[in-house]
């Protein structure tokens, strides 16, 4: 090197040149605009960071709105005594909620040391945790290692519920902070405890069991508070794969888990190692199998008729009172936890089930109708659907008269086989089918408590109920009611309002609608003058034609609409047919029965409960009340009444309807335990047959006939009121036999049996029940004073025939007793205190010692059909309307 004075002043004028000068500062320039970068790069990653930070907290949910109790939980249905008779679930969502006292110990313990062993140390985050997962990750590639806690998983199944459909991993990086910011915040919120709760209340433990007190009903079909050590370690061992460690399909595998929860309980001292072996050696899976066996908790799955008109109900009045969707109301009713307390009464429904269950009830000629539904998917990937009404086609072009009804479910499949195999003749395949034979003719049965509106059950149809909310032909079907409605289209309004009574008369004669088609009765005879009582005794048409003509058939209309049913025409373009025709049930039809859509039996019977309820209708009610998961009242549903007829004129109907069972169309309905009031009912063709009735308790409406609408044959015609009979005897055992409470405003009276009117001597006379206001106030002008066969023309043949009348009225007794009808010297005015009015079996008798009509009837049936003889017990004449 060289050290030279030349040498040396070459170095200095070459570091203080110009040159050299500009070189270095532009190389320390340089370098600071490269920190300065580096400086901002780094500024702008932590201010990206924190600003991605805040946005990530930004978009996590409120810490004041999360709800951290487990969704999904069972409603249960419970009866009118508060047992609990259904529970309603969806697939992921039965949990049974416990409290965590009622949770053993030991289970708590399992599951935090298995699951999350520094939860009671950490505040919602497992750093360490986090750092081992990551380590591992590092050293091994295995990012399958996860360092939730119990916190975030709670978090992630409660609150995060989407987290399944991530499909990138900035969307699960999200939410994984959002889900540890969301931890540290709630466990500022809530202690241990709570967390804990709603974690073992709310996580996955397979076989369709979530939460820890559904699983050990499913696995050991007992409450968990019962379980043991043992029984704690398996449950906790299924959460972390709950179909790997089923312990009912996978016993090895889950034995496997319960030893690594046991090991992990035993490290962290929850356990001493005597408990350790003792659990170890339990042998748990037996009676996991066992429990299997004799697991009286499991439930069918299909729902009854009153189970599923109850969750129509429900969902209808969630959504029309608390203005939920359909898809959340039926997702409340699932999983809502709810608590819906019912009308049923589960003793009257096990006599209704067991009656239709019973094959000596029904006709010796039993045929199945065919409920058929085909999907395929032919060759080129295209789905079609088939039905019932195809198959019939089909087979129509064989046989016209091909109707699915067949003499056995067999011989019906052999047809379905064949359909079947003409379809996939081409290569198709099949996506689904559903071949049902239902036992023909059906029947239906509702009843009602008529002083509350509470339904206390009903029956849809007979033969097994093989899937829930299939047709429910109590509640969904509509058919014409016959001459029930008699009561309520016709006869209830002319006695309510247009001045008729009971003793009423109306000629019965050949006559014809204003079209011209006839009337007929269903004797095809007639009865010349009769009373309105005797016309709906033995159910005479004419009459009822007659008297709806007085009364109008757009009030009688209106009279239906008020007793709640809601399947009239109106003649509205609601009511407009296929072909654009517009129907209306204004009609005199509708006395009878003939009207558009029919009737539903629900309806019906709540309609004749309203009569035996003084005229009040309530709309039949399924539930009482709807709690929440809190045990709020969600809904109460309490009972509305309005008035549809006078107490007085409820209280004539019923004693009209009394004369029904007991000398009329429906003395096979007569109770030997119970008073009865009724009125039966025949469609013309006999498709439809009736029975509704009721007592001084309950009201029941029950109908036959074939699903398909075929004619009842002759052998099939009685066995519906034969279930009413046994199934009302059997509601009423124990219960007090009393009358129908008679109201202040009727009163009993004698009255000419042809005119209605006050009876002079010479007159026939009858007892009546008249409201009040109704009482007759004229006198009979249509006999002579002292003979029963006065002609009256004869009686006015002068001229001055006002005269006359006047003389006439003046030799008759104001008080017109009737002074022949009595021999025993204490019954002159035909109101012996021993007869009701309503009955013939008094001891009130004429000199001839028959009956003295004080029930209306004259000791033999009219015209009408019946030849009279017994009045107190069956009528040997068969009676058709």
């Amino acid at each position: 090197m060289n050290y030279g004075k030349r040498s040396t002043s070459k170095k200095r004028n070459a570091l203080i040149s110009r040159t050299s000068m500009l070189e270095k500062r532009a190389h320390v320039s340089f370098i600071r605009v490269l920190f300065t970068a580096l400086i901002a790069v780094c500024v702008m990653i932590v201010c990206l960071g924190i600003g991605s930070f805040r946005g990530v907290i930004a978009g996590a949910p409120d810490v004041n709105d999360v709800d951290i109790s487990p969704l999904g939980y069972a409603t249960f249905l419970y009866d009118d005594q508060g047992t609990q008779i259904r529970q309603l679930s969806a697939p992921t969502s039965n949990r049974l909620p416990v409290s965590l006292d009622q949770i053993p110990v030991s289970l708590q313990h399992a599951v935090v040391a298995i699951e999350d062993e520094r939860f009671y140390e950490h505040n919602g985050i497992d750093v360490r945790g986090i750092a081992r997962a990551g380590m591992k990750a590092i050293t091994t590639g295995n990012f399958s290692e996860g360092a939730s806690t119990i916190t975030q998983q709670l978090l992630k199944n409660n609150v995060f519920t989407d987290w399944t459909n991530e499909s990138t991993q900035l969307e699960r990086f999200t939410r994984k902070f959002q889900e540890q910011y969301l931890a540290v915040q709630i466990e500022k919120k809530y202690n241990k405890n709570v967390i804990l709760e709603n974690y073992l209340n709310t996580i996955n433990l397979g076989a369709g069991s979530y939460g820890v007190q559904a699983a050990s009903k499913k696995y050991f079909n007992k409450d968990v508070w019962d379980l043991n050590l043992s029984e704690c370690a398996t449950l906790a061992g299924i959460t972390q794969n709950p179909t790997k460690f089923n312990p009912i399909t996978n016993p090895k595998a889950n034995s496997k888990r319960r030893k690594e929860v046991l090991d992990h309980m035993l490290d962290q001292n929850y356990i001493s190692q005597d408990e350790y072996n003792a659990a170890l050696n339990d042998d748990v899976y037996s009676r996991i199998q066992a429990a299997q066996l004799e697991n009286t908790e499991e439930e069918s799955t299909v729902y009854t008729y009153f189970e599923d008109e109850v969750t129509n109900q429900v969902i209808s009045d969630l959504m029309n009172i608390k203005g939920y969707t359909k898809t959340q109301a039926t997702n409340l009713l699932y999983s809502g936890g709810l608590k819906i307390m019912t009308t049923l009464d589960s003793n009257m429904q096990q006599i209704l089930d067991e009656e239709y269950a019973n094959p000596d009830n029904y006709p010796a000629n039993v045929q199945y109708e065919l409920d058929y539904a085909l999907t395929v998917q032919s060759p080129d990937g295209k789905q079609t659907n088939y039905s019932k009404e195809m198959l019939q086609l089909y087979f129509r072009d064989q046989d016209p008269e091909f109707d699915l009804l067949f003499d056995s479910p067999e011989e019906g499949q052999q047809y379905v086989d064949q359909y079947k195999a003409n379809i996939l003749a081409d290569g198709s395949t099949v996506v689904s089918e559903r071949v049902n034979f239902a036992p023909q003719p059906q029947s239906s049965m509702t009843v009602i408590d008529q002083h509350t509106g509470y339904v206390k059950a009903l029956i849809g149809g007979r033969g097994e109920k093989t899937a829930s909310l299939t047709l429910n032909r109590a509640t969904d079907t509509t058919r014409q009611p016959g001459s029930t409605f008699k009561i309520v289209s016709t006869y209830a309004p002319a006695l309510n309002e247009k001045g008729d009574t009971l003793a009423t008369t109306f000629m019965d004669e050949p006559y014809k609608y204003p079209d011209g088609s006839p009337v007929n009765n269903a004797s095809r005879s007639y009865g010349g003058e009769t009373t309105i009582r005797k016309a709906i005794q033995n159910s005479i048409n004419v009459v009822a034609v007659k008297c709806l003509e007085q009364v109008t058939p757009a009030l009688g209309l209106k009279y239906l609409d008020d007793f709640g049913f809601t399947t009239l025409a109106h003649g509205t373009e609601a009511d407009k047919d296929a072909n654009g025709n517009i129907w209306s049930d204004a009609n005199l039809a509708t006395a009878l029965g003939g009207i558009t859509k029919g009737v539903k039996n629900v309806e019906l019977c709540a309609a004749y409960a309203a009569i035996a309820n003084g005229g009040n209708y309530i709309k039949p009610i399924y539930y009482t009340q709807i709690l929440d998961h809190d045990g709020n009242v969600l809904i109460e549903n309490s009972s509305v009444s309005r008035s549809v007829i006078k107490d007085s004129t409820a209280y004539l109907l019923t004693s009209a309807m009394e004369d029904v069972v007991k000398k009329g169309t429906g003395t096979a309905c007569q109770l030997d335990n119970m008073t009865v009031a009724g009125k039966t009912g025949t469609t013309e063709d006999y498709n439809d047959l009736w029975f509704v009735g009721y007592t001084p308790y309950y009201t029941c409406a029950v109908w036959s006939g074939y699903d398909n609408n075929e004619k009842i044959p002759e052998d099939a015609r009685n066995f519906h009121k034969n279930l009413w009979k046994k199934v009302m005897t059997r509601i009423h055992e124990g219960l007090e036999d009393r009358d129908f409470d008679m109201p202040s405003s009727v009163e009993k009276a004698s009255v000419c049996a042809e005119t209605g009117l006050l009876p002079r001597s010479g007159c026939p006379t009858i007892t009546e029940y008249f409201d009040i206001s109704s009482l007759p106030t004229e006198y009979c002008d249509q006999h002579f004073y002292g003979s029963s066969d006065y002609d009256e023309k004869d009686y006015y043949s002068n001229e001055d025939t006002d005269a006359d009348t006047d003389a006439a009225a003046e030799a008759i007794p104001s008080a017109a007793p009737d002074s022949t009808d009595s021999t025993d010297g204490t019954d002159t005015d035909n109101t012996d205190n021993s007869d009701d009015g309503s009955d013939n079996t008094g001891d009130d008798t004429d000199n001839s010692g028959t009956d003295d009509n004080t029930g209306g009837d004259d000791g033999s049936y009219d015209n009408s059909g019946d030849t009279g003889g017994d009045d107190t017990g069956e009528d040997p004449v068969e009676y058709y309307e």
